[in-house]
């Protein structure tokens, strides 16, 4: 195994040297730049396996460094310590959200920097090991037809970043509270656990995401079930139930209760050919969508009604949108580029919405304006 590459970011050369002390006795190469611009443009020199970046920098800051390394594919699995006297939970916020993977504060404590760095290493190991994985199955599934090329070259670049990510949140905090629990006051403690539940949160949300669409890939798969499914499957829809309750309360947990609107003409009581469930997946996943690529401040809007026999759902935001190019590409684990403020996924949400729609026989269409905003609309049978 080679030695682990450490590329150190800071503007004082002192506290190069404070880390290097500290690192001394571990068995890794550092590489030292005094400025964001140059450490990016030095990586294909260092080939750094962890990166230690200082936030407050003079002309580039650390998390606008951050937000485009992990904009670059090459450079996006290598995990990135924050180095911050920052304590607030909203710059703590802003790190996390420009993709960093962990953070350490000034004046940096020697155990707590050896474990995090051992911590970060560890996954990266781990996500080499993934990455090698993925690309030997992708070798070998050259005689597949071309759709499913297209499927499993996304799956095998995807699903190994999106795992690993909130795996690490639990991964690095569990490793903390192991070595620095004893010195940990109550509250210190309990703000380390719920960064880890968070990204526990994140990884099962994550799963059963990825179920889901496989049992409606396997349930499009054989029309016939699908067929039976969507013949004997009705729901009476309450408007505050099924419509109004789930997405008030996502707005909430997304505090974004006050950026939120309803249009919902004629939609109460009707009886509509989809089970509950599905179509509380559909509701789950067009929210979650309207409100991850939308900026907080702007509005997303819920419509529908009740025309020529037939339920429709539209929701607005007015985020970056799509472009045709993109709309005529949705599909499962595709991605497009995000700006530093919009979370990442694995583009199965409108994916899972789209097969849903399809296997009751209703219609799916996204309109978007760029950098305007988009809408998507449902249309299902109803009575």
């Amino acid at each position: 195994m080679n030695t682990p590459s450490i590329l150190v970011v800071d503007d004082e050369p002192n506290n190069f040297d404070v880390i290097e002390s500290l690192l001394d006795s571990q068995d890794y190469i550092l590489h030292y730049v005094a400025d964001g611009q140059q450490a990016i443009e030095r990586l294909d020199t260092f080939h750094p396996d962890l990166i230690l970046l200082d936030v407050m920098m003079p002309n580039t800051d650390g998390i606008e460094v951050c937000h485009r390394i992990k904009n670059m594919p090459q450079w996006k699995s290598v995990p990135i310590i924050m180095v911050t006297a920052l304590s607030s939970k909203q710059d703590l916020a802003r790190c996390l959200e420009a993709g960093a993977d962990d953070f350490i504060s000034k004046p940096v404590n020697g155990l707590e920097l050896r474990a995090r760095v051992r911590s970060m290493l560890r996954i990266k190991q781990q996500y080499d090991r993934i990455e090698t994985l993925s690309k030997l199955q992708k070798n070998t599934i050259g005689f597949l037809q071309n759709n499913l090329d297209g499927l499993c070259g996304n799956l095998a670049s995807t699903l190994p970043h999106e795992i690993n990510t909130p795996l690490n949140g639990v991964v690095s905090v569990i490793d903390l509270l192991i070595d620095e629990y004893p010195d940990m006051d109550t509250e210190e403690f309990r703000s380390f656990l719920f960064i880890a539940k968070e990204s526990a949160d994140r990884l099962e949300k994550l799963t059963k995401r990825f179920l889901k669409y496989a049992q409606l890939e396997l349930l499009t798969s054989n029309s016939k079930i699908a067929t039976n499914r969507s013949n004997k499957i009705s729901t009476k829809i309450s408007t505050e139930i099924l419509i109004k309750e789930p997405i008030t309360r996502k707005a909430k947990q997304e505090n974004r209760l006050d950026d939120l609107s309803f249009e919902l003409i004629n939609t109460e009581n009707i009886e509509m050919l989809v089970s509950d469930r599905d179509f509380l997946c559909i509701i789950d996943e067009l929210t979650d969508n309207a409100f991850k690529f939308s900026q907080p401040a702007t509005p997303v809007k819920v419509s529908s009604q009740l025309k020529d026999g037939a339920f429709h759902l539209s929701i607005s935001d007015r985020g970056r949108g799509m472009t045709k190019e993109q709309i005529a590409k949705i599909g499962a684990f595709t991605q497009f580029e995000r700006k530093h403020y919009e979370q990442q996924g694995m583009g199965l949400g409108l994916k899972i919405v789209q097969k849903i729609v399809g296997i009751y026989g209703g219609e799916f269409s996204v309109s978007s304006i760029g950098q305007q905003g988009m809408t998507v609309h449902i249309k299902l049978p109803a009575s």
